[in-house]
């Protein structure tokens, strides 16, 4: 499902010299396969996430999500992956069913499919008493819970998980447990960025130390 191979990123710097920010990086992920993605501040995951996306062009290697790879085709790889992230917002003043249903229209998702997944993701995330309430009115949790949602809303084959329990207290933290099973259970495939170790072993199948780019 993700196939990362020789994945190479180099800066230019003044003087004629190169920042080498990600070398030679490869890694698979299965699909029902949580990946862990780990290492320090500054080890390269946040760059190597973006050359997966096809938001920065990779200097050589080349990496693929469900067979489309991510510089030639990089609408198609978004189109096929879900961001969780603890840096990403929320429309504050639209109902928390009118900005699950406009992100599933901006992936393309059919109306009718949409309205499906609505209502299972409601259920499953316990979003019912939540979905006629504007997002600036929600709680932390709530708003957790809200974009646990959005990354499902478009059925992508594909989540990536960036610092996903980061300012969560236990609570909280135990919803990401449970989310990253029904990932499991539904087959998709998953990265989880993170610098902590006990989290990458309590959330994830398998995990790549990243130091240096490397």
């Amino acid at each position: 499902m993700i196939e990362v191979r020789e994945l190479t990123k180099r800066f230019p710097l003044a003087g004629g010299n190169e920042l080498v920010a990600v070398d030679a990086v490869s890694f698979t992920v299965r699909p029902g396969e949580v990946y862990g993605l780990l290492g320090p501040n500054g080890a390269g995951k946040t760059t190597t996430i973006r050359m997966m996306l096809g938001l920065l062009r990779p200097t050589s290697g080349d990496a693929s999500i469900d067979g489309y790879t991510s510089a030639t085709h990089p609408e198609e790889v978004k189109r096929r992956v879900g961001l969780v992230s603890a840096s990403a917002g929320l429309y504050q003043w639209l109902t928390v069913r009118e900005m699950l249903l406009y992100f599933a229209d901006l992936y393309g998702a059919p109306r009718i499919q949409a309205a499906r997944e609505l209502e299972r993701l409601t259920k499953l995330l316990g979003l019912r008493e939540l979905l006629s309430r504007r997002c600036v009115t929600l709680s932390t949790g709530q708003k957790q819970r809200v974009h646990l949602a959005r990354a499902l809303i478009h059925q992508p084959p594909v989540l990536l998980l960036d610092e996903p329990t980061l300012g969560l207290d236990v609570l909280g933290s135990q919803i990401i447990v449970e989310y990253i099973g029904l990932l499991r259970d539904e087959g998709k495939a998953a990265i989880v960025t993170t610098h902590r170790l006990e989290e990458a072993e309590r959330l994830c199948d398998r995990f790549g130390l990243m130091h240096r780019g490397i």
